[in-house]
């Protein structure tokens, strides 16, 4: 039982700290609520579990071999982190559900997490400390756990912005708050330039 509890701290730490998914996901609650934020918090735990499994099944031996792969990630990760940062920045600030539509999307949560430095990161330190040795059933094993802590962390940051969405009921106070997620996003985006 040890092995399972150490492999859900490590994934707490990694799931519930800041970062673009969570930012985006806090974004998503306080501007559509947490029921429309769910395709987002889904889609950000499918395809980190999946980065996760693929990364345990040999993935980081294919970019060990063809290291300029990792820097088109890091590339496209940053051009996407960009782009998510301008959608907040430019939104109108309306608040309702009847927009959930705009929300972001099951593709977006996923492809977030697939283009999020941070998940790749996680998902190589995680299978190096826990499976080491590439044992199928212990990669299974701490998927399973990180499916269910990832799940509760992102949709912790979504019901944490629709706590917040009280305190931003008016547009002009959402556009802030959408700004601010913004200019957050882009920071992370260029620390991902750095050296």
């Amino acid at each position: 039982m040890s092995l399972i509890m150490s492999m859900a701290a490590f994934a707490l730490a990694a799931s519930i700290t800041p970062g673009p998914v969570n930012i985006m996901a806090l974004s998503s609650g306080a501007q559509y609520g947490f029921r429309a934020s769910q395709r987002h918090v889904l889609g950000a735990t499918l395809g980190f579990v999946l980065l996760l499994v693929l990364m345990g099944l040999g993935l980081h031996e294919l970019l060990k071999l063809w290291p300029a792969l990792t820097r088109v990630v890091q590339l496209a990760g940053v051009g996407f982190l960009l782009f998510m940062a301008w959608k907040l920045a430019t939104d109108d600030g309306r608040l309702g559900t009847a927009d959930a539509r705009q929300a972001p999307t099951f593709f977006y949560g996923a492809l977030m997490q697939w283009l999020n430095p941070k998940a790749w990161l996680a998902c190589v330190a995680g299978m190096g400390a826990f499976v080491a040795d590439g044992e199928t059933r212990l990669v299974w094993q701490f998927a399973a756990v990180y499916l269910v802590v990832c799940y509760l962390s992102v949709a912790c940051w979504a019901y944490a912005g629709t706590f917040l969405r009280q305190y931003l009921s008016n547009a002009g106070g959402l556009r802030l708050f959408n700004r601010v997620m913004a200019l957050l996003l882009a920071v992370s985006a260029g620390y991902l330039l750095l050296p």
